[in-house]
């Protein structure tokens, strides 16, 4: 599977500059509290300023640079007087302070800052080291501004939202600092420091790239790698509650159809399984959302691995416009804030997290249905006697699995295919690659809710077959994962409302503080 371990990241401290980032890096600083630190490199700082004092020097001579003494967009054939190129930044971030929608969370406005910090130290966009240094107090200091998560089509980049990134630096608009909302300006005043006044073409790098749908790309990643490794440990445990058969799971099954993502699921089932006899239980061969789990998870390990290659390709790029190469000194206008590449990983990976959802849901139907359960109690409730006729045990947290699974399906529609000529047709194709970022961020959030659901009524499902058969010996990581599920939710007897206990479940899953992880199985 493509997630890499977090251990070989410093959680304290994430280094900018000179170097490439990785999608773990990037969920260090916005997930597990890392401060990011300009690189020390003198070649690294001098390539910066090179770029910032060749654009000065151009503009000196009276070239003409798009955005820097022309109109935005459309309007690039608007001469900008030279006595307002200096007040041009700060026009661009104020018009563009319309997004609408949620705001996003502290997590993702700290993905989208380093995101866009790492692009601005590629060294081709002509900012300031200064402009670097504030963006890193973003984020070490926490000042994170109120970023609308809606009101970017993706090219010419994530314009709208990442313009209140641009303001934040300015003095202006509302950000959260320490646990409150505040003015910018405040937050500033409170770090002893004066709004950054923003040098021409500074406006313009900051907005006119791929930072958000990246970052929100970054953290989306890691939460589908680590729902294919719960789906495949939820399916050992599955498969033990139905009473199924770990044959399906054979090594050499995998190597007959040798998809990498496709055999490492079925390893991880393997292993999950290890010591469970193999002996045929109620059917020869075990309903397909059993028996093809490693077949659908596989699609998705198999996937993350060109889904990395183009979303870090994308964070460690110069994605805005114009291009200001400080070696040759040339001024390159092109159309490296489209984001496409972001766009079409981001529409399949949500199909592909979507697809476990799919494939959990049939899992729990089986198990709640004594038609299918090969003998478990009927909604797997856990009360005996007279009083059982009165308990329906998980029969609505199936009805509202298979809802949130439906939901999931429904957002799967290619965001990408949907570009829309705006602007004056000037962005008369646009990538809607921070659409189909967050299309992907609620497919994760709904297949966590069922991943949640799944996980108790595997649990249950497994109690009540030991309870059963008295004989059943769980393996080591099962064992474990029931440990860990039994924290958060004790076995259903008398039916109970179990909203408090899935919705803790769900947020476990969501942090990667819960996958079912056992001492010594390497995940």
């Amino acid at each position: 599977m493509a997630e890499r371990d977090l251990s070989d990241v410093d959680a304290r401290e994430v280094v900018i500059g000179g170097r490439r980032l990785s999608i773990e890096d990037v969920v260090a600083v916005a997930r597990h509290g890392a401060a990011v630190r300009l690189s020390d490199d003198a070649a690294w700082r001098a390539r910066i300023e090179r770029g910032a004092a060749f654009l000065r020097r151009h503009l000196a001579a009276g070239a003409t640079v798009y955005g820097v003494n022309t109109g935005y967009g459309d309007a690039c054939v608007v001469d900008v007087p030279m006595a307002l190129v200096e007040a041009l930044p700060l026009q661009l971030t104020r018009y563009h302070g319309c997004g609408l929608g949620e705001y996003l969370d502290d997590a993702a406005a700290l993905a989208v800052i380093a995101a866009r910090l790492n692009s601005l130290a590629y060294g081709m966009s002509g900012v300031r080291l200064v402009l670097l240094e504030r963006l890193a107090d973003l984020v070490n200091h926490r000042v994170l501004p109120r970023i609308p998560a809606e009101g970017s089509v993706g090219a010419s980049g994530d314009l709208t939202p990442l313009s209140y990134v641009a303001a934040a630096l300015a003095g202006e608009r509302d950000v959260q600092f320490r646990g409150a909302a505040c003015t910018a300006r405040e937050a500033w005043r409170a770090l002893g420091r004066e709004p950054l006044v923003l040098a021409p073409k500074e406006g313009l790098a900051l907005m006119n790239g791929t930072a958000v749908m990246t970052g929100l790309a970054c953290l989306a990643f890691a939460r589908a790698a680590q729902l294919a490794r719960l789906a495949a440990r939820l399916t050992a445990l599955a498969t033990v509650a139905l009473d199924g058969r770990a044959a399906h799971f054979d090594a050499l099954i995998f190597e007959a159809k040798p998809h990498a993502g496709q055999g490492e699921a079925a390893a991880w089932i393997r292993a999950d399984l290890a010591g469970r006899p193999d002996t045929p239980g109620h059917r020869l061969q075990d309903r397909y959302s059993i028996r093809c789990a490693p077949h659908v998870i596989g699609v998705l390990g198999d996937a993350l691995a060109w889904m990395r290659r183009d979303i870090e390709n994308e964070l460690n790029s110069a994605n805005d416009n114009p291009l200001i190469d400080p070696d040759g000194e040339r001024v390159l206008h092109g159309g490296n804030f489209y984001g496409g590449h972001i766009a079409f990983a981001m529409d399949g990976l949500k199909t592909a997290v979507a697809n476990l959802a799919d494939l959990m849901d049939r899992q729990m139907a089986l198990l709640v249905d004594d038609k299918f359960s090969n003998g478990l109690p009927r909604n797997l409730t856990g009360v005996r006697g007279e009083r059982a006729a009165i308990n329906h045990g998980f029969k609505a947290v199936q009805i509202s699995s298979s809802a949130w699974t439906a939901e999931a399906l429904k957002h799967t529609l290619p965001a990408s295919v949907f570009s829309r000529s705006t602007e004056a047709h000037n962005q008369d194709k646009v990538s809607m690659g921070t659409i189909a970022a967050r299309d992907c961020l609620r497919v994760l959030q709904l297949t966590e809710q069922v991943a949640a659901a799944h996980a108790l009524a595997c649990v249950q499902a497994a109690r009540l077959r030991v309870r059963m058969t008295q004989t059943t010996v769980l393996p080591a990581p099962l064992a474990s994962l029931m440990a860990e599920v039994a924290a958060t939710s004790p076995f259903v007897d008398e039916d109970r409302a179990l909203e408090a206990e899935l919705r803790a479940m769900t947020a476990r899953i969501a942090a990667g503080d819960f996958i079912g992880r056992h001492a010594g199985d390497g995940q």
